[in-house]
């Protein structure tokens, strides 16, 4: 078995022990293991590992071709960093959590042998999220131009709001007068989305929700429409800078820079174990139930 690793770095000092036992088992069973490179010096430098182990850099690893399992340890932040190195690679990525939340790094850290061996046994689903992809004529972040989570347009230099002209399949929709505005995935509508009034949307479902940032206008609400359709955006305010992400990764761009949104061509695959359900996790997650009454 080859297996990639993606780890968050400064894990918490506890949670070491569980590193190293991922390492250990997958070392019995004669797996060929690479590690990120970040994440492979912040353990050999805090001693969590002597052996050497086989690294790589970024999406374009040579090694990543043939892996079978991209293991990603910590959060869901180093989740969605797994799935910039895994792209299109079809590779299933196991989410161990190690960070806080866990919508999607549902895995607990002291579940790692009862999960390699799930993973031998094939007792395991797997769970296709759909992703947002960026079309700008300049290729603003090259070959990373997808989002899991959402697509972001905030104002950048001015405390003043910006207005979103959005355009559905090349119909206006709205002028949205706000801080900024949100196209999320269903992945995505338990983060960004959720904090600005978004609904929480069943993860298999085929829709893009768009939700404005502070809006100024009140009747204005979050929508969920096809992912099957294209969103088209144009900027103005009293900068002519704006800042726009996918996920954690943001750029500069201007008034005059072209912006639209499809699904991309590809989906990530989770391993979701069979004891783990997103109603599960929205319940465990969100705190639903904590009532004397229930």
């Amino acid at each position: 078995m080859k297996v990639a690793i993606v780890g968050k770095t400064f894990l918490k000092k506890e949670c070491y022990p569980f590193v190293q036992l991922l390492l250990s088992e997958l070392d019995k069973l004669g797996s060929d293991i690479y590690i990120v490179e970040h994440f492979y010096k912040d353990l050999r430098e805090n001693q969590v590992i002597q052996k050497e182990y086989y690294t790589f850099l970024d999406h374009t690893a040579k090694c990543l071709d043939e892996t079978h399992f991209c293991f990603s340890i910590g959060g869901d932040g180093t989740l969605l960093e797994s799935a910039t190195y895994i792209k299109d690679r079809d590779i299933p990525i196991v989410g161990i959590n190690a960070g806080r939340l866990g919508f999607l790094a549902t895995i607990p850290l002291d579940s790692i042998r009862e999960t390699l061996s799930s993973l031998l046994s094939n007792n395991y689903r797997i769970d296709e999220r759909i992703l947002v992809q960026l079309h700008t004529p300049d290729n603003l972040f090259d070959d990373l131009n997808f989002g899991l989570n959402e697509f972001v347009i905030t104002k950048r230099d001015t405390s003043s709001m910006i207005i979103i002209h959005t355009y559905v399949n090349d119909l206006f929709l709205n002028s949205y007068w706000a801080d900024g505005l949100i196209v999320s995935t269903p992945t995505g509508s338990t983060a960004y989305s959720i904090s600005c009034g978004g609904p929480l949307v069943m993860p298999n479902t085929n829709n893009f929700i768009i939700s404005p940032i502070n809006p100024h206008n009140l009747n204005v609400r979050p929508m969920i429409i096809p992912d099957t359709s294209e969103i088209r955006f144009q900027v103005e305010g009293r900068s002519d800078n704006f800042l726009v992400s996918l996920d954690s990764r943001s750029k500069v761009v201007t008034a005059e820079t072209e912006m639209s949104l499809t699904k991309a061509n590809f989906k990530v695959k989770l391993v979701e174990l069979s004891e783990v359900n997103y109603f599960n996790t929205l319940r465990s997650k969100l705190n639903w139930g904590l009532d004397s009454r229930n």
